[in-house]
């Protein structure tokens, strides 16, 4: 058995270097362990440990050569040919490079025949540009010649229909010259232009004379113009119903006749009364019109007594009376045939633009002459504020155009109202002032009234700058609206400077009546500022003025803008600094007074026998220290007098302040200064507990919180002899930093915290207890 398997061995190394050279020949490994590597696991793979299996190693080796052979094979034909490829590349290339010079060379040649025959042509397009450019001279003069034509034409047409009394075809001929003088605008033709508008404003004129004559003689039969209010006892025409016919007939030929109307009538320029351009009125409204312009210009112009410059509201309510008396007529009559005709056109707001143009003319005179009187010049702007108003109530005219506001945006009257403004404003502040008055509240007999109890002064400071601001609430221009802010801002700033000189003044008494009355100035004025820093308008002139930058308000700063952008600022917030500043002041020194006169009270009763007070065992009842009593007085009569001069957050604030004052002079000047005996620290406890903090309970739930200096010094004060050993202990070892470090004890602040102690600190505590003369050892 020995030499066959012996010999299989043989067989089967045989087998394996063979499958081994094979493998290196086709797949080229390049290192020779990786490919035996890779031998021995293919064969692991294809006959794993049977060696029955060994017989199969002979059709590997066999499949493995062929396809060895294989791949020589294809290998030998791909090396054969690429010689052939690249040749056949090389001469497709050669036969492509021949053809391009073939081309490059016909190119050649087809060019220089072409720049040949340009040039001999050359002189056939010199004369035919010329011939082209003379027919075009005779274009343009065969038009110009049609263009005459045709208005010779028109001419002739309007002629003949105004003969035969054609009139809807002399307005259409008219309409279609108008037409064409549009068309011919941006022509060069001055003189076709010129002549064309003339011809145009000659039948124009005849035609609209002879309608307009026609449409007055039909407005008077009707009572055209209604000077005063139409009564009902007037009885109509008997021919009513002929004349509503002649009435529509003649306003829509009036209407067709707009276009050329709007051609060669002369549009008043109105930049002198600072007004933009507005859109002309329609034909038939223009000439209802003539009669009220003629009565208007007859009362108010010339040296009639009813044209006085101290007397605008003459000519003011003159001018609304008329709308309000012929508004009907225009509802009624003329508005329905503008609906029929499908113009867009409000009949009553036509007559209201027609009545304010007059209205706008006088005021733009009259406004100008007035500018050295203030007096009558403000009389004149209230005149033109109310005529506003009216306007735009009353009759309801559009805001989106010009009012009689537009006259005081005038550079020159602009800023005459705003001096004067400014004057006025001055005088009434010093009258109000100096007021008998002036520092007492009106509703201080009225207690649901009378809470921010403002003195008269600043209340009608404030009342002051509300008409400053329904004044220029209605203005159309931002600008405008921002300039009367910044004289607001000023305003609000004199005061305050006049505010603080009173102060002054009044410091030698911080408790008297005008010393609180001007306290409650300052927090009067701003919470109404506060209250507009909220308001919607306030809020849009906040965006103006960062849109205008610092052409108003003067500059800003980066920081001031963003906020005011983002709306978290105001436009009042300089002034609600000023006004706290000042406030903080008065309160600081109201304080100090009432300390002053509190300490003064309080010194017999700081030198009480704390240290040998009877303890609270041998007396029957506990009473409040007899030294006490002054400084309980003191507190009381202050509280009770400063919360009828104070308002209520005014008040608040005073006696929050007033009880963290007395709070820490009570700890650092009474405790701190003296030695408690178990008697004395019960007395102090009821002291504070029984009386201090009550007087204070009638202003909130928990007077106490605001004494926690007290509090807790009378807490560690009256603690039992146990625990207050064990609370010095404690507190000498945490000094030590040896048992509480090693966690054996709770911390000193989570012990003080279990007794109720928040505000004072250990060593605090260790002072207080220090205090104590009832220790075991004494």
């Amino acid at each position: 058995m020995a030499a066959p398997m012996a010999e299989r061995d043989n067989y089967l190394e045989t087998e394996i270097n063979s499958l081994t050279m094979a493998e290196n020949n086709s797949e080229s490994v390049s290192k020779d362990g990786e490919g035996t590597d890779y031998i021995l696991q293919f064969v692991e793979k294809e006959i794993g440990c049977d060696l029955k299996a060994l017989g199969k190693v002979s059709g590997m080796l066999e499949k493995l050569k062929a396809e060895n052979k294989a791949l020589e094979e294809q290998v030998m034909t791909a090396s054969s040919s690429v010689p052939l490829r690249v040749s056949a590349a090389i001469e497709t290339a050669e036969k492509s490079r021949s053809d391009l010079d073939s081309l490059l060379h016909r190119e050649r040649v087809l060019s220089n025949t072409l720049q040949q025959h340009l040039q001999g042509a050359q002189s056939w397009a010199d004369s035919l540009g010329q011939t082209l450019g003379q027919l075009d001279i005779i274009e343009k003069h065969q038009k110009y010649l049609q263009c005459l034509a045709r208005i010779e034409e028109l001419s002739d047409s309007i002629q003949q229909c105004l003969m035969t009394s054609s009139t809807w075809e002399a307005v259409g001929a008219i309409g279609t010259m108008a037409n064409l003088d549009l068309s011919l605008q941006e022509s060069g033709c001055s003189h076709l232009q010129a002549f064309l508008r003339e011809t145009l404003h000659f039948w124009h004129k005849i035609l609209k004379d002879r309608l307009a004559g026609d449409f007055e003689e039909v407005l008077t039969q009707l009572h055209w113009p209604f000077i005063s209010p139409p009564t009902p006892s007037l009885s109509p025409p008997a021919n009513t119903q002929e004349l509503n016919s002649q009435l529509e007939l003649l306003v829509s030929q009036l209407l067709a006749l707009q276009t050329s109307d709007d051609l060669i009538s002369e549009k008043e320029s109105s930049s002198r009364l600072g007004l933009p351009q507005p859109s002309p009125l329609s034909l038939p409204i223009k000439i209802m019109m003539v009669p009220l312009s003629k009565r208007f210009r007859y009362h108010f112009t010339g040296n009639r007594q009813t044209n006085s410059l101290n007397k605008p509201e003459w000519y003011l309510t003159q001018a609304l009376m008329w709308m309000g008396n012929n508004s009907n007529f225009m509802e009624e009559k003329i508005q329905p045939i503008l609906d029929h005709s499908g113009a867009n056109i409000n009949a009553k707001v036509e007559l209201c633009r027609g009545l304010l143009f007059l209205a706008q003319e006088k005021l733009a005179l009259d406004a100008s002459r007035l500018l050295y009187d203030d007096a009558l010049f403000c009389h004149l702007v209230d005149e033109v504020l109310q005529f506003e108003k009216e306007l735009r109530t009353t009759h309801q005219y559009p805001s989106t155009l010009p009012g009689a506001l537009h006259i005081l945006l005038e550079e020159a009257v602009f800023q005459k109202w705003l001096s004067v403004e400014r004057k006025m404003a001055l005088e009434k502040v010093d009258a109000m002032l100096s007021a008998e008055g002036a520092w007492s509240s009106q509703y201080r007999d009225i207690t649901d009234m009378d809470e921010l109890k403002a003195p008269d002064c600043a209340e009608t400071f404030m009342t002051l700058l509300l008409v400053i601001t329904d004044r220029y609430r209605s203005l159309p221009s931002p600008r405008a609206q921002l300039s009367f802010l910044a004289l607001q801002r000023e305003l609000v700033d004199d005061f305050r400077i006049r505010l603080t000189q009173v102060m002054k003044e009044e410091s030698r008494n911080p408790l008297g009546i005008r010393y609180c009355a001007i306290l409650n100035a300052s927090n009067y004025i701003s919470a109404v500022l506060t209250d507009w820093g909220d308001n919607v308008f306030f809020l849009q002139l906040q965006q103006a003025a960062v849109a205008l930058g610092d052409e108003v308000l003067g500059p800003l700063g980066a920081t001031e803008t963003g906020r005011l952008a983002s709306l978290e600022g105001s436009l009042f917030e300089e002034l609600l600094g000023l006004l706290e500043r000042l406030r903080g002041d008065m309160m600081g020194r109201l304080l100090d007074a009432v300390m002053r006169d509190v300490k003064e009270k309080t010194q017999t009763y700081i030198r009480d026998r704390w240290l040998s007070l009877p303890s609270q065992h041998d007396q029957a009842t506990m009473s409040l220290s007899s030294s006490a009593c002054p400084m309980m007085l003191c507190l009381r009569d202050h509280l009770l007098q400063l919360q009828q001069l104070l308002c209520l957050p005014l008040f608040q604030m005073f006696w929050q302040g007033l009880a963290e004052r007395l709070d820490l002079f009570l700890y650092q000047d009474l405790i701190l200064y003296n030695h408690f005996n178990e008697g004395g620290a019960a007395q102090l406890q009821f002291d504070m507990m029984r009386n201090l903090f009550p007087l204070f309970g009638h202003y909130c739930k928990r007077p106490e919180n605001f004494f926690k200096h007290v509090k807790e010094a009378c807490i560690l004060l009256t603690l039992n002899v146990g625990p207050a050993l064990l609370l010095r202990d404690l507190l000498r070892q945490a000094e030590e930093d040896t048992a509480v470090l090693e966690g054996q004890q709770p911390s000193p602040e989570a012990a003080l915290n279990e007794m109720g102690v928040f505000r004072l600190t250990p060593y605090d505590v260790s002072i207080l207890l220090g205090l104590r003369a009832s220790w075991p050892e004494q």
